[in-house]
């Protein structure tokens, strides 16, 4: 009987180990070898290009930012050439952007980071919930707000009724597939992170209250046009709708353009150029521009980088950035992702180095997010937070099989055990 429980011990201490293992390897990158030698920009310049002309079925824009300036370019089309000055709609890259427009709003005093939402909203109302009080500003940024909406929003096909903003609060009509998409308060803000879109609709509810702007003329008055990204918008016109690149789908057609009640959440049309600009402000310029330039204080900058969202103990998540990975000095490579498909947008920035990197695509899912997360780890050695997460299914299999592997051999070295006792 000792020897079984003896055996049953060590099993365990196994399988945890692996565990342990597996979970070190997936998060470290362990075995893993990146694409280009560690500080070749020109290297991982033309790994990138090759992966984007081997794998791309539609438009893709690259650029590669070292040290605040522009290493490399590449750009790619299906039809019409794209270049710097193409704007592709950028998915949920958009929050980013819209995150340092609610901090404006913040700087000014007109807005608190841990007040309750409601104390600003006269035009709709959170659904009843014994938690409304507790959220706060701060945590619809982090999406730690208790919010159960789960969007994701496929948008309007053209010629299809746009709802109002307070109707898409209420219920998205145009909600992803699986997503709730009311916007209501399903558990105890502050507990946990779950991302919502329907939290960043609530924000550009809460810029048009405060500022009484439209959400776009706010955005383009306060943070675009002063951050020099004069041709983006959240809102075609009929100036801006020219430059905007075709949007192809997997199988490199011509695909269906949509239009978004929630575009702070999902509509931010943009280009690489107009993003690189974006990216150079999180650091100081080359004329002495302080970071931030003059849209957002350092400070502001630094706080939007501390973590306020964690899973299973890691910070994953900042005030409307994503913490992909720590950098070499203690901070954090930061930034957004979008993917809606047919698009799929990247952005990153690693603030104390200047190095970044921007993918914009549409036509391969995901792809963009993949190119990105292969530069974090040239760059920095480690992981990628998405990476982490669509490398999910290859680790559990290596869990699942050594968990396999070793039960058989304790279940195989009891058998034998228990064969040779004698009397058996």
């Amino acid at each position: 009987m000792r020897r079984i429980v003896l055996t049953a011990a060590v099993t365990v201490v196994a399988l945890l180990t692996w565990t342990g293992l597996v979970s070190a390897a997936a998060l470290h990158g362990w075995g893993r070898a990146p694409v280009a030698p560690r500080g070749d920009t020109q290297a991982f310049a033309a790994a990138a290009r090759a992966k984007l002309d081997k794998e791309s079925r539609g438009n893709a824009a690259l650029v590669l930012i070292e040290e605040g300036h522009v290493a490399a370019t590449h750009f790619q089309s299906v039809g019409a050439p794209v270049d710097g000055t193409s704007l592709f709609q950028v998915a949920s890259l958009s929050k980013w952007i819209t995150a340092w427009g609610v901090m404006t709003l913040v700087e000014q005093g007109k807005l608190e980071l841990d007040a309750p939402v409601s104390r600003y909203l006269t035009r709709w109302r959170l659904p009843e919930s014994p938690y409304n009080d507790q959220v706060t500003l701060r945590r619809v940024l982090s999406h730690t707000a208790g919010f159960t909406d789960g969007l994701g929003y496929a948008g309007f096909p053209p010629g299809a009724p746009i709802q109002s903003l307070e109707e898409s609060l209420t219920r998205a009509a145009d909600a992803s597939p699986g997503a709730a998409g009311a916007v209501r308060v399903g558990y105890k803000p502050g507990t946990d992170w779950r991302y919502s879109g329907g939290g960043y609709t609530l924000l550009q509810l809460l810029i048009e209250e405060v500022s009484g702007e439209p959400f776009n003329d706010y955005m383009r008055r306060a943070v675009l046009v002063p951050l020099g990204m004069t041709g983006s918008t959240f809102v075609l016109d009929d100036a801006t709708r020219p430059h905007v690149a075709a949007s192809y789908d997997s199988d490199g057609l011509e695909a269906t353009h949509f239009t978004f009640t929630a575009t702070a959440a999902v509509s931010l049309y943009t280009s690489t150029d107009d993003l690189t600009r974006f990216l150079q402000a999180h650091r100081p310029g080359p004329q002495g521009e302080p970071e931030g330039r003059d849209v957002l204080r350092p400070e502001t900058l630094r706080l939007m980088r501390h973590p306020e969202g964690h899973r299973y103990g890691f910070p994953i998540w900042g005030l409307g950035l994503v913490l992909y990975a720590p950098n070499d000095t203690g901070g954090f490579v930061i930034g957004h992702d979008g993917n809606n498909a047919p698009t799929n947008t990247a952005a990153r920035i690693d603030p104390d180095s200047g190095d970044g990197i921007i993918v914009l695509l549409t036509g391969t899912p995901l792809l963009a997010s993949r190119v990105a997360g292969e530069w974090v780890f040239w760059n920095v050695g480690e992981v990628d937070l998405l990476t982490v997460v669509m490398e999910a299914r290859r680790a559990f299999v290596w869990l699942i099989g050594g968990w396999l592997a070793l039960l058989a051999a304790a279940t195989f070295a009891t058998i034998s055990w228990w064969r040779r006792k004698p009397g058996s």
